[in-house]
């Protein structure tokens, strides 16, 4: 059986040992061939190759620039689509949609060209170091009998040790092929995850919204930021909602369909069926709608949406003196972090991340938060108070130590299920992290968690003890973080492997030491 990518990179580490320290002619024989048994690098490079020109070879320039003429000549104010969209509008979120397809095609295909190339050096560095050993076995020749592998003369013991030093190199290539694959390995399936959840239209599955709707509710972003980082749907918000409003009973497909026609932006739109997906019902949906229906865009931010990505939120700005990054931003309400405590002064990490985790993924859990009982505040310090509440609520669930201090992880997974979970329809599970081997090995699940939409708890270590987070976006080699002393900020995947984590707290907290992951009930 083939190994995975991963598999075979430790396998060849270990095996570098076992040879550069082998005592005895046949313990070298040995080695060398279990060496030989590990699988090469597998792949079809001449198909992923022919892959990745077709893919971008659809080129849909033309098509954008075409639709965007016509968004810019004054559309007159009809209607199209159940749901009354402006057809200036639809139009608009078109060119958008067109420009995305664009760049997931030209994308994924650059992601299969780079993967090929760097499988085509793989293999050949792989084959390099095979026949390395093989040529360091033709100089030890068969292996001893008992009794000679009980002695060794001067000849014979530099042999062994010029085929041991002919085989370290020979396996050492074969290490750098095996981690030069799984490097490739991981990157493609990050970047193609990553164009997958971005073709957003397909996600929308029901058959009760026209194309039209289709394509409004999965290309409307929260104003500021951003907008490609910004849209207040995600992929698995977009699925569920579709999933959830087929199975709606006809008298709820008919209010659903009401209240969307009825909406008075494509911003509330997006927020009732985000509302949808969040596992609320019709009747509460009908309540969040009285609340929030006829604000501005800029007040639905506020209220319904916590995290905004900012354009220059990824620019490098260097470390600050204690480790974090210097390009961090406050998420805040009015003014008022969303941060342990209300100000920063108690321990409760993991339940003020979960809080925030679940604000992002369900707007009516937002507005209870930012706008009180009536949804319409605009108070920061009740907020706070609310905020800090809700925080103090969540840490007595998860049994946290007393003077608003630590939870263990038992208790981070109860709360991450009963209420994360609750709101993405998953089931978090905790991985134990022991070092950068097993940090790599699950990095790709956390990246499509997230491309979804689905935040990732993590917990770091150091010698300042310990601290929650959330993962809660990706691009590129970055991850985000958001840090509940009331920012967010990106770090490198080598940053989250390799140990230096203490970017999006401080330089006393580097180690990632468990990830919680969701999965689908």
């Amino acid at each position: 059986m083939t190994e995975s990518t991963g598999e075979r990179r430790k396998r060849l580490g270990d095996l570098c040992h076992d040879i550069s320290t082998a005592g005895s002619k046949n313990d070298l024989i040995d080695a060398i061939n279990d060496a030989l048994a590990v699988s090469a690098p597998v792949g079809d490079t001449a198909t992923l190759e022919f892959l990745g020109k077709l893919y971008q070879k659809q080129d849909l320039e033309d098509l954008y620039k075409r639709i965007d003429r016509v968004a810019k000549k004054g559309l007159p104010d009809v209607w199209a689509g159940n749901t009354s969209v402006l057809a200036s509008d639809a139009v608009a979120a078109a060119g958008r949609a067109a420009g995305a397809v664009g760049r997931a095609f030209y994308g994924g295909g650059q992601a299969l060209l780079t993967f090929t190339d760097a499988l085509k050096d793989a293999k050949s560095q792989d084959g390099d170091g095979r026949e390395t050993l093989h040529e360091a076995l033709r100089m030890l020749g068969g292996k001893d009998g008992w009794f000679d592998d009980l002695y060794e003369d001067d000849d014979e013991e530099a042999v062994r040790l010029n085929a041991r030093s002919l085989a370290s190199l020979g396996v050492g290539d074969m290490h750098k092929a095996a981690i030069a694959a799984d490097d490739a390995a991981h990157a493609v399936a990050r970047d193609l995850n990553k164009w997958v959840s971005e073709a957003r239209i397909r996600k929308l599955g029901t058959g009760n919204l026209t194309a039209v709707d289709k394509l409004m509710l999965a290309e409307t972003s929260a104003v500021d930021g951003d907008p490609v980082l910004n849209e207040i749907l995600t992929a698995h918000d977009l699925e569920r909602a579709g999933r959830r409003m087929d199975r709606l009973s006809a008298a709820d497909r008919a209010a659903m369909d009401r209240m969307l026609a009825g909406s008075d932006s494509p911003q509330e739109r997006a927020y009732l069926m985000k509302a949808l997906a969040a596992g609320h019902s019709v009747t509460e949906i009908e309540q969040f709608q009285g609340k929030i229906h006829g604000h501005d865009p800029e007040w639905l931010r506020r209220h319904l949406t916590p995290v905004v990505t900012a354009v220059d939120s990824m620019d490098d700005e260097g470390l600050a003196p204690d480790g974090s990054n210097n390009n961090k931003d406050y998420v805040t309400f009015d003014g008022q972090r969303w941060i342990q405590g209300g100000d920063g002064s108690e321990g409760t990490c993991v339940a003020s991340s979960t809080v925030t985790a679940r604000a992002m993924v369900d707007p009516l859990y937002a507005l209870d938060l930012t706008g009180g009982r009536s949804g319409q505040e605009d108070d920061p310090e009740a907020f706070k108070r609310r905020l800090v509440a809700e925080q103090h609520r969540l840490h007595t669930e998860g049994d946290g130590g007393d003077h608003w201090e630590g939870m263990g992880p038992d208790g981070q997974e109860h709360i991450a299920d009963t209420t994360i979970g609750a709101a993405t329809g998953d089931d978090y599970q905790r991985h134990d992290l022991d070092g950068a081997a097993a940090r790599r090995a699950v990095l790709t699940d956390v990246e499509k968690a997230v491309a979804d939409g689905r935040p990732v708890p993590v917990d770091v270590k150091g010698k300042d003890g310990a601290h929650a987070m959330t993962i809660i976006g990706q691009e590129g080699d970055k991850l985000q973080i958001y840090n509940p002393w009331g920012s967010t900020t990106w770090v490198s995947e080598n940053d989250f492997i390799n140990g230096h984590m203490g970017k999006a707290a401080d330089s006393g907290l580097n180690d990632a030491y468990s990830v919680y992951l969701p999965t689908a009930q």
